[in-house]
């Protein structure tokens, strides 16, 4: 035989308010996310509309958010694998 047994949990109201706040704060900010994300693939399909590769631009906006120092570094190692593999 089973038994159920049902855990009852509470919080109290001026934690449960905060809580809610909290919780209304991040849907909102979900949804932003979402307009933005769509505002950035408009923008990648209008730049493709007008000849320019998305791939390329998601590449130059990554590399773009690196110090000069850090891009260095990674094509060092780049080439580095690259040789060690023969190409």
């Amino acid at each position: 035989m089973t038994e159920t047994s049902e855990i009852t949990l509470s919080v109290p109201m001026p934690a449960g308010d905060q809580l809610r706040a909290f919780i209304e704060r991040i849907e909102r900010l979900e949804e932003e996310k979402k307009v933005i994300s769509d505002d950035i693939k408009d923008v990648y399909g209008e730049a493709k509309g007008n000849g320019f590769d998305p791939k390329i631009l998601r590449k130059v906006i990554s590399l773009r958010k690196k110090q000069p120092h850090e891009r260095q570094e990674e094509e060092a190692i780049l080439d580095l694998y690259m040789t060690a593999l023969g190409g």
